[in-house]
């Protein structure tokens, strides 16, 4: 559906009118977060409407740019989760607020089920202000290219030292010698909501979870991993190609998993 809501107006059309010297077209210097609607209410826990407003906040403020009218940036959230499951929320340097709407992957089930495939990205695809949202995603976007070419549905941001940061599109969570692994956000990282709220509910549950580098050794040690985000919850990944030649194998069916599903099954009831 050609539908989306720009600075506090429904418009029903496939195009966007903006000024040729708009900093968010230019530069890309907007602040965004994507977020799922559960049962059609902005006000299911598992929606996470505050936190996802907060984060737009803490941005802007971040940067020094004008916040949105939060009032009308709810109206125009309202209206849009009627049509659609997924929203993409976009903030403007000067605080126009931008929603559009999509539908959940198709094959998303399967994913969580069965798991995917994944490349190691070159170091060359490492994101500009990882702390943050922000439109400029080339890098994760030429990234997440490079794997589809490979037939991987992700690929795994590295830095420097060879160490695993996060996928395209999420954070990752590792399983090994009885507890969970987690990339520190010092490593610069997005400190995503869905991730937040794991760790928080594990540590509740008496789960250690472990927040360290995963490094070159400790991948070889992992014995499952998954990336999660607030749009597809948590996807195991089955296989990391390591180019130019070689692959490390995970167990997509890990009992480890079955905690999260806990999770997701009582946040939803």
């Amino acid at each position: 559906m050609s539908l989306y809501w720009y600075d506090g107006q429904l418009i029903y059309s496939q195009t966007i009118e903006l000024p040729i010297d708009n900093p968010g077209l230019i530069y890309g210097a907007t602040v965004f977060t994507t977020l799922r609607v559960y049962d059609r209410s902005l006000d299911h826990k598992l929606t996470n409407w505050q936190a996802h407003c907060d984060r737009l906040k803490f941005s802007l403020q971040v940067f020094d740019l004008s916040l949105p009218d939060f009032g009308q940036l709810r109206q125009g959230a309202e209206l849009m989760k009627a049509h659609f499951p997924v929203l993409r929320i976009s903030v403007f340097p000067d605080g126009r607020e931008w929603i559009t709407g999509r539908e959940l992957p198709k094959d998303l089930r399967e994913k969580q089920n069965h798991g995917v495939s994944a490349i190691l990205a070159p170091l060359k695809y490492n994101r500009s202000l990882p702390n943050h949202k922000t439109g400029n995603y080339l890098s994760a976007w030429l990234a997440r290219n490079d794997a589809q070419k490979l037939n991987a549905q992700e690929a795994i941001l590295v830095d420097t030292l060879g160490n695993w940061l996060e996928t395209t599109g999420g954070n990752l969570f590792g399983w090994w010698d009885g507890c969970w692994w987690t990339p520190p956000l010092l490593m610069g990282i997005l400190p995503g909501l869905m991730r937040s709220r794991l760790i928080n509910w594990l540590q509740q549950q008496q789960q250690v979870v472990r927040e360290e580098p995963w490094t070159p050794e400790l991948v070889k040690k992992l014995e499952a991993i998954a990336y999660c985000n607030s749009v597809v919850e948590i996807v195991p990944i089955h296989t990391v190609v390591i180019q130019p030649s070689g692959s490390l194998q995970y167990n997509p069916y890990h009992p480890c998993f079955l905690q999260i599903q806990k999770f997701l099954k009582i946040y939803n009831a």
